[in-house]
């Protein structure tokens, strides 16, 4: 009787499973040869038909290559013995991938193979042969640099241990705490957590914790905690703030004889109404009729910050400012951002400026890159100095007036070049004084943004074409630019398909500015329309991001040949860069080392792409929170993204976005069509498109995973 059912269970074992034993077996075991009987013994497999379908999996790999017949019967895993390096990525499904230095398709880690190697380490792995039918696949044979071992998270606290339960989806098991690494935290506490770390035969990392952030929910410590999940500080050092403490603020005689006086030119600055770091001031007086003196002045903060110096290192190390839903990160001591390089008004201060003659109609007659010393007479805010421009009365009138003449002329002139005019709209919250999202507004970029913006590109085109125009016979001296690559041709038949079904069309060949323009048509013939901002949104898809290198390739987006940024130095270190540069070849020194300045702007792109992916997670957390207050709603919305998981839906009224879970969607089988940005449902056919107009009701709200679920309302289709 106990054989009967020993043999049912025997034929019962799926194939699929036996694939998966037999190939950890050989994976536990890489370089010994294996026979049959030896197989069939250690993994008890004692009736005919699993021994059977035991023989034929391994016939079946060994005629796809992946193990080898080294004698009669006996069997090895055939890795190929080709090691390769690149870079991990663990995915909490146990799906991982392997992405190789040398570019390639991604390889596929198992979990058994994947040596506990963390999210982005840098890994060497060995390539097996590939499987009929089946995904490339490799094992982590050395973890050659871990990318990140801090995690941050809510922690659960028991008698003799705790855990970190981490909101980070590429970590699929909670870190265990030894009670005597927890520094006083207690359940419900967010922690950053250090894995010290990941014993073979463990299944959850072992941590530490470095930093109690505070009780999981308040304001403050849920930024913290978004600061420390991309890594980047949340404290300024005090030894750096020490060293910005003994810098005087008074200017020398000496130093405002070295410089172009500019404190009797009308001069101003326009920010945002909540600014304290004033980057730039605009100055501009009459040269004669049809002909004025514009100063673009930034702050001088190199002056200030000797390189190499504590503070220096700091503002390299963060390479820029980070702007959270209801804070800024400075990337320099409060002391200097705030105080001493900030263009306040009725105070003398130092600058570097790009003094232009130029006429109403934007044509630069000349200009010139000098230090300078300003005293600015008004700081406008954004809505004041648009005030001016719509009712033609306020302070300083004529000049704002003209400005803003001058800056429509040069951004006619950028667009009938062929720049691109993608024109967004900002979600912004109004938060009360505990951090609490009180209600949404939408930040539009009007007419006295669009002045500044334009200056700051003119002076940021005029230093790019100082230093990297130059005679044909000559080679131009090492800088860091500010370069945009053409758009993905791919990426942009894509957006072609997709927007002809809206009955668009878009020239996707031809000559840089024939692409441009065409783009420009699109984005007018678009305006308005209730698929405007989702037709704005997949063509921001198709374009390359912007970064920062030594490599001029020029800025496609802005149809400029050179561009650099010099304007904000106060929050961006490229800008330092650049202002250093500029004064050390002003005063005839040699060209810099190539290759130390390519590696700190790839650090700056990087360090400005973590900043604004923490930004975007800081508005994501009070999207929830303002939504979590509103369960149980209904609201109208617009599909603005297909995923096969389920649908993302943007609302009209506030612009939170979450989404229907493909399980609730439950009236039928839904499939993702990936080509048409839609999902179908196989016996219906009803389908969800990207765009289409969708009624939801608010379902869920997580604040922990900065997750909102909505639930479909149904309307009469």
């Amino acid at each position: 009787m106990a054989k009967n059912k020993e043999k049912k269970a025997g034929k019962r074992m799926k194939k699929k499973d036996l694939v998966n034993i037999l190939m950890n077996f050989f994976h536990s075991k890489p370089t010994e040869a294996l026979s049959l009987k030896f197989i069939f013994s250690e993994l008890k497999m004692t009736t005919h038909p699993l021994k059977m379908l035991c023989i034929d999996i391994l016939n079946e790999l060994k005629d796809g290559d992946y193990i080898t017949e080294v004698d009669k019967n006996k069997f090895r895993l055939n890795d190929h013995g080709k090691e390769l390096t690149g870079t991990f990525q663990r995915k909490s499904n146990g799906k991982n991938s392997f992405i190789p230095d040398e570019g390639g398709d991604p390889i596929f880690i198992a979990e058994r193979n994947s040596a506990h190697a963390m999210n982005n380490d840098k890994v060497k792995i060995v390539f097996y042969a590939k499987r009929k039918n089946h995904d490339a696949e490799g094992e982590v044979v050395e973890i050659l640099e871990r990318a990140n071992d801090t995690f941050v998270g809510t922690l659960e606290v028991a008698n003799s241990y705790a855990f970190l339960v981490t909101e980070n989806r590429t970590l699929a098991n909670d870190i265990f705490i030894p009670k005597e690494k927890l520094k006083g935290g207690k359940t419900g506490d967010k922690a950053v957590v250090k894995i010290v770390e990941w014993p073979d035969k463990a299944k959850n990392p072992i941590g530490q914790v470095i930093d109690i952030l505070g009780k999981a929910g308040d304001n403050t410590t849920e930024m913290h905690a978004i600061l420390a999940e991309f890594g980047l500080p949340y404290v300024y050092p005090e030894a750096v703030e020490k060293a910005a403490d003994k810098i005087p603020a008074e200017i020398s005689e000496e130093e405002i004889a070295r410089r172009e006086d500019f404190r009797k030119v009308t001069t101003f600055t326009i920010d945002p109404k909540d600014a304290k770091d004033f980057d730039d001031a605009l100055s501009i007086r009459s040269i004669k009729e049809g002909l004025w003196e514009v100063g673009v002045h930034i702050a001088d903060v190199t002056h200030y910050v000797q390189e190499g110096s504590i503070i220096d290192k700091e503002a390299e190390k963060r390479a820029t400012s980070v702007y959270l839903v209801d804070r800024t990160i400075p990337m320099l001591p409060e002391r200097l951002c705030n105080f001493i390089c900030s263009l306040r008004p009725n105070e003398e201060k130092l600058s570097y400026s790009v003094i232009f003659d130029i006429t109403e109609k934007g044509e630069v007659k000349n200009s010139r890159i000098v230090h300078t010393v300003i005293n600015s007479d008004r700081r406008f805010t954004y809505e004041e100095a648009q005030q001016i421009i719509e009712t033609k009365e306020g302070d300083f009138k004529e000049e704002v007036l003209m400005l803003d003449k001058i800056a429509k002329a040069l951004r006619d002139k950028r667009f009938s070049s062929g720049a691109i005019n993608f024109d967004r709209y900002e979600v912004k919250f109004e938060i009360d004084d505990k951090g609490k999202p009180v209600s949404v507004y939408f930040k539009e970029s009007k007419d006295a943004n669009k002045l500044v913006e334009e200056f700051m590109l003119l002076a940021n085109k005029t230093v790019a074409e100082e230093i990297g125009k130059v005679p044909r016979n000559k080679k131009a001296k090492v800088f860091p630019y500010r370069i945009h690559d053409l758009p993905d041709p791919e990426k942009l038949d894509n957006l072609a398909q997709f927007i002809a079904r809206f009955g668009y069309k878009l020239r996707t060949s031809g000559s840089k500015s024939d692409v441009s323009k065409s783009i420009n048509h699109l984005l007018d013939d678009i305006q308005g329309k209730k698929e405007e901002n989702l037709i704005e949104t997949v063509s921001i898809r198709a374009m390359q991001k912007a970064r920062y290198s030594t490599h001029n390739i020029g800025h496609y987006g802005l149809a400029f040949e050179y561009y650099t940024h010099f304007t904000s130095p106060i929050r961006r270190f490229p800008d330092m860069m650049v202002h250093r540069l500029l004064t050390k070849y002003a005063e005839g020194g040699r060209s810099v080392l190539e290759s130390k300045y390519e590696d700190l702007c790839e650090h700056s792109s990087n360090m400005e792409q973590i900043a604004a992916n923490a930004e975007r997670a800081s508005i994501k957390y009070k999207q929830v929170e303002f939504m979590s207050e509103r369960l149980g709603q209904i609201f109208d919305g617009v599909i603005s993204g297909v995923t096969e998981w389920g649908l993302y839906v943007e609302l009209n009224e506030n612009k939170c976005e979450g989404m229907i879970p493909m399980r609730d969607l439950d009236d039928d089988y839904y499939e993702f069509d990936e080509k048409n940005y839609c999902l179908r449902g196989r016996r219906k056919n009803r389908m969800y498109s990207l765009g289409d107009a969708i009624t939801v009701k608010v379902a869920r709200a997580n604040l922990e995973k900065k997750q909102l679920d909505f639930a479909l309302v149904e309307e009469k289709r």
